[in-house]
């Protein structure tokens, strides 16, 4: 024993260890241990790391709240396939030419029909959709036949196959393989294609205001910072790459992943920093976090695992978690990121069985913050045919509202107009309450600037009859002797005398003589009508006012018509009955 005890006590005095006494109210012990033959240095041993997030669990939606039988895309393109906002979820279907997707509304769920209507616009498989953040109406859609589309979804959802869109943006040479909205900027979008260039569009004016070209082979993935004044791509050569997208400049450049497949990038908040997930050189799937200014080497580089599948991130800016879902995979992990090192911390994952083809997600004023809901993820099953909506949840006792979990987050409203933002105007994101709510654009875009035809609908004539539509029928049940009447004026006395030859007409309107003088005939000194088509010229605007005036001008017409075919009508049937009666009459008088 004494041996032992002296070479414990040789130990006990190589090591200086000072161990601060655990307090009454705290479960941690902060322990500083110092080597006799090295430099002092610290190591905290906190145990587990506090995080209000440490026990968040995904739940999925029970059959009958799921999206079933729909014949999910097969198409090998890296992309999320499926795009969701607070009212409807897109998907992108098969089918056996052109391209097509389908929209949802939210609430639309079950089982749905084979002869579904979907937005059928495109002439090649559709590769991406994205939905407008400032009006939940208007969706983006990129395809393989080298355009870039907007569509107007009513309320409602579809009731037949769209095929008429707002915008077509033409300029890709090659398809076209991503799209991008703007987070601040009203009607700026961006997309990039196989042709290695990306475009910066104003869908207001359905033109180009940049190309960017600095990328030397096909581009993977672009992302905008919080504020939309940095775009981030990753790109088939390797390299990352972070553009101030208003002058094409590359602000800075680096080496990224070095494996084969596609790499995906994110911005990680207002700090400065970029996560990218992609493949080692030996296939192992791996993240990393960089620097936005210093792209030479990352900050962090970590493993995730050795399966095949691309990785896509997806940041959550409220609640500073990343969600890392690969395509083929079960599983959705998810961490959280801090501003210091490492950076990010793993947390948990969700697990199933069922492979995923795509996800979408659901922006956060969105979810339900009655059930602590902090992120939902829509899951496109490979083989199912099934939309599976998936709940990431923060356990909490309490259903009050949780300011902590809840912050105000990113509004519908745009924050810069596109001419502002062209300008060099950045702005951060408008904000809203969750607790309170906000009002949320659901209009269709119209237009009465000269300047920005390109939201007007393709057809002008569309467009009018849209607004006839749209207007309710007030049926007149003002009896036919109300009608004005047609008179004779006396000129010399300046006085309405109703002649007897416009009595017996008044009386006997039912003749087809009288019926085609009302309905053709002039009366002298008067000009000659004009009808309500050549009135309407195809490129004019009308304020509520004229069209309101002309539909009741039209439901007017269309009155005096039917009452006039009625009576001509009845008149002809009873012309019938007099001659049944005279031939009837006749054979007797001969006799």
């Amino acid at each position: 024993m004494p041996p032992v005890k002296d070479e414990m006590l040789r130990e006990i005095n190589c090591l200086d260890i000072s161990i601060t006494e655990k307090s009454p109210a705290k479960n941690s012990a902060l322990v500083d241990v110092r080597a006799c033959n090295k430099p002092a240095s610290k190591v905290w041993f906190r145990g587990v790391r506090s995080s209000k997030f440490r026990h968040v669990y995904g739940v999925p939606f029970k059959r009958e709240r799921c999206y079933d039988n729909i014949k999910i895309t097969r198409n090998a393109h890296d992309s999320n396939f499926c795009a969701v906002n607070p009212k409807f979820v897109a998907i992108v279907t098969e089918v056996a030419g052109g391209g097509a997707f389908l929209v949802l509304p939210l609430d639309h769920t079950g089982r749905l029909d084979f002869n579904a209507s979907r937005v059928t616009g495109h002439k090649g498989p559709v590769l991406d959709i994205k939905w407008n953040p400032f009006n939940d109406n208007i969706i983006a859609s990129c395809s393989d036949d080298c355009t870039v589309k907007l569509w107007h979804i009513p309320d409602g959802g579809l009731s037949m196959h769209l095929t008429d869109w707002l915008v077509e943006l033409h300029g890709h040479k090659r398809r076209v393989a991503y799209i991008e909205w703007h987070p601040t900027a009203e009607n700026i979008l961006l997309s990039a294609g196989f042709d290695y260039l990306i475009f910066v569009w104003d869908v207001g004016k359905g033109e180009a205001v940049k190309i960017i070209d600095c990328h030397s082979d096909v581009i993977y993935c672009m992302s905008f910072n919080r504020d939309g004044s940095l775009l981030a791509t990753t790109c088939k050569d390797k390299k990352l790459r972070v553009i101030e997208p208003r002058r094409g400049i590359v602000l800075s450049e680096g080496q990224c992943h070095t494996g084969t497949k596609a790499s995906k990038c994110t911005f990680l908040g207002s700090q400065g920093r970029v996560l990218t997930t992609g493949f080692s050189r030996y296939s192992d799937r791996q993240y990393a976090v960089w620097e936005q200014h210093d792209l030479s080497k990352p900050l962090v580089c970590e493993n995730i695992d050795s399966s095949s599948g691309v990785v896509f991130p997806y940041y959550d800016y409220d609640t500073n978690m990343v969600y890392l879902a690969g395509k083929g995979d079960g599983n959705i992990r998810y961490y959280e990121v801090v501003d210091e090192a490492p950076y990010v911390h793993f947390l948990n994952q969700f697990l199933s069985g069922n492979p995923q083809r795509g996800l979408g997600f659901v922006p956060k004023r969105g979810v339900n913050t009655a059930q602590c809901e902090v992120f939902r993820f829509y899951k496109l099953h490979t083989s199912r045919g099934l939309c599976e909506p998936i709940s990431m949840i923060v356990p909490r006792k309490s259903d009050c509202f949780q300011d902590d979990l809840y912050p105000d987050t990113a509004a519908p409203q745009p924050a810069l107009s596109a001419r502002d933002w062209m300008s060099g105007m950045n702005a951060p994101p408008l904000l809203i309450s969750l607790k309170t709510g906000v009002t949320i654009s659901t209009h269709k875009p119209r237009t009465n600037n000269k300047d920005t035809p390109a939201l007007q609908p393709q057809d002008a004539n569309n467009r009018k009859k849209f607004a006839f539509l749209s207007r309710e029928t007030t049926p007149d049940y003002r009896p036919l002797g109300t009608w004005q009447r047609e008179n004779h004026v006396n000129e010399t006395d300046n006085v309405t005398v109703v002649t007897e030859k416009s009595q017996k007409t008044n009386a006997n309107q039912t003749t087809k003589f009288h019926q085609l003088q009302r309905m053709f005939g002039k009366q002298p000194g008067e000009l000659e009508p004009v009808p309500l088509y050549k009135q309407i010229n195809h490129g004019d605007v009308f304020t509520e006012h004229e069209l309101r005036l002309a539909f009741n001008r039209q439901g007017e017409e269309l009155r005096i018509v039917k009452r006039q075919l009625q009576n001509s009508q009845q008149r002809v049937r009873e012309l019938e009955q007099h001659i049944a009666t005279l031939q009837a009459k006749l054979p007797n008088n001969t006799s």
